[in-house]
């Protein structure tokens, strides 16, 4: 084979590969398009939603458990008042409150009337002093026990409330015999009205001395005689 025919072989073989290469890179430079087939039975519904139905009263879903429509309760209508009651005097309500307040005390602790229910008399008692104290205490429970006290008719104290320590006022004694009285005016809310009390000298001497349990209105009365000196 001579050199010339070698040389066109070889040219022909560079030549159809570099074809071979050149399609290869153009046909992975074009896109391939794949046409649309149309299907009936397409599986995308276009079709218009419609709202979803309310669950309404369903018992029981998905585990929870929807509340039951409750119906209306009718409740009854009250006037408001400040004390109880329409167009009442709040003194009287509040009086009135008290005594029942009262009332239910004494019935559950048993306690009744036990005071004097007649005027009470501690007898006479005698001195040459010119003055006296005259004092008095609550020896039962501070319960807001009240008193007036008298001397010879004339009211000393119009209305005092007993405590648990003595107190009292000072007088001066005329000639003979000198009335002091104890009204009870209410029994507080331990009843009945209690109190203990004293008559001392100018010396503190006790001229006299007692305890009284009475109920309202009824008197506890002490004569103190002064003798002439």
């Amino acid at each position: 084979m001579s050199q010339q025919i070698r040389t066109h072989i070889i040219f022909f073989i560079f030549l159809s590969l570099s074809v071979s290469i050149q399609a290869q890179i153009d046909s992975k430079k074009k896109n391939v398009s794949i046409p649309a087939i149309e299907n009936d039975k397409d599986t995308l519904d276009a079709s218009p939603t419609t709202p979803v139905k309310s669950l309404g009263n369903i018992g029981n879903f998905g585990g929870i458990t929807t509340p039951k429509p409750t119906p209306n309760l009718s409740m009854p209508k009250k006037e408001f008042s400040m004390f109880g009651e329409d167009f009442g005097d709040p003194g009287e309500l509040y009086a009135d409150r008290l005594k029942k307040h009262q009332n239910s005390i004494t019935d559950k602790l048993e306690l009744g009337s036990k005071g004097s229910k007649v005027d009470v008399f501690f007898g006479n008692h005698r001195t040459k002093s010119k003055t006296v104290q005259v004092l008095y205490r609550d020896y039962g429970l501070e319960d807001g026990d009240l008193i007036r006290v008298s001397v010879n008719d004339e009211i000393v104290e119009y209305r005092v409330g007993l405590v648990n320590t003595f107190r009292g006022f000072t007088i001066k004694l005329r000639e003979g015999v000198n009335k002091i009285e104890f009204l009870a005016l209410n029994e507080g809310y331990a009843l009945p009205n209690t109190a203990h009390f004293r008559v001392v000298d100018e010396n503190n001497n006790i001229v006299a001395a007692d305890m009284w349990a009475l109920s309202v209105n009824v008197k506890g009365t002490v004569n103190i005689i002064k003798d002439p000196n």
